[in-house]
């Protein structure tokens, strides 16, 4: 992407690591999931799961750390533990508040695009009482290939009625960077701690939280034509 880059006329957040979070949650889930088994994370793994599909990251942790068990028998366990530590641990990402008054002040359209399912995505959006300020939302059930793929995007341009250029996504995980890249999105990496070490070269920008300068003045001051 370069200067030339059309102007943004819509803005599409991936939620889990991005406007919440919910990565370090997952984190210390799967070290649980995995201390119940006699077995240390490989250095590798979380960063390999970040920003997939639940079958598609507990595909990489099963190969991974050599498990036995199907992705059907280790969810249930998992989702008990990540609801056990959601209460002490879940808070907003720094600047999302600031981003979502600055959006909505310039009468820009805004999506949450995921890779979790829907129930999920719903029930973390009405946590900060935000499902009003997302009128459109694509979880997992809406695609049928997960991030890297570009398909999430490329329906969320769709769904926004605009060119995928017009649209910037952001993004925290190499996936979710490659998926937005590759439907042609201008996509700003915001890393965080848990994926500070993963590929964000794809990127448009990198910015430090969600109301960095790099986003904000990338944004539109009047609503888009």
């Amino acid at each position: 992407m370069t200067d030339e880059a059309p102007p943004v006329r819509a803005v599409v957040f991936d939620m889990d690591g991005l406007m919440f979070n919910t990565e370090l949650v997952f984190n210390e889930a799967g070290r649980e999931l995995l201390r119940r088994r006699g077995k240390e994370p490989h250095p590798e793994l979380f960063g390999r799961m970040m920003g997939r599909r639940a079958p598609e990251a507990f595909a990489v942790m099963i190969e991974l750390m050599e498990l036995d068990e199907t992705f059907e028998q280790l969810q249930p366990e998992s989702e008990l533990i990540f609801a056990e530590l959601l209460d002490d641990i879940l808070a907003p990402m720094p600047g999302l508040f600031t981003l979502l008054d600055r959006i909505e002040a310039g009468g820009i359209p805004k999506g949450v695009a995921t890779s979790s399912g829907r129930p999920y995505l719903q029930s973390m959006l009405a946590r900060f009482d935000l499902q009003h300020r997302f009128p459109m939302t694509l979880g997992a059930e809406d695609v049928s290939q997960g991030k890297p793929h570009p398909e999430i995007y490329l329906t969320a341009a769709n769904r926004l009625e605009i060119d995928p250029a017009e649209m910037m996504v952001l993004e925290d995980s190499e996936a979710g960077v490659r998926a937005a890249a590759a439907a042609g999105a201008q996509v700003i990496a915001v890393p965080h701690e848990q994926c500070h070490a993963q590929d964000h070269s794809l990127a448009t920008a990198i910015a430090q939280r969600l109301d960095d300068p790099v986003i904000l003045e990338r944004l539109p001051t009047c609503p888009p034509r």
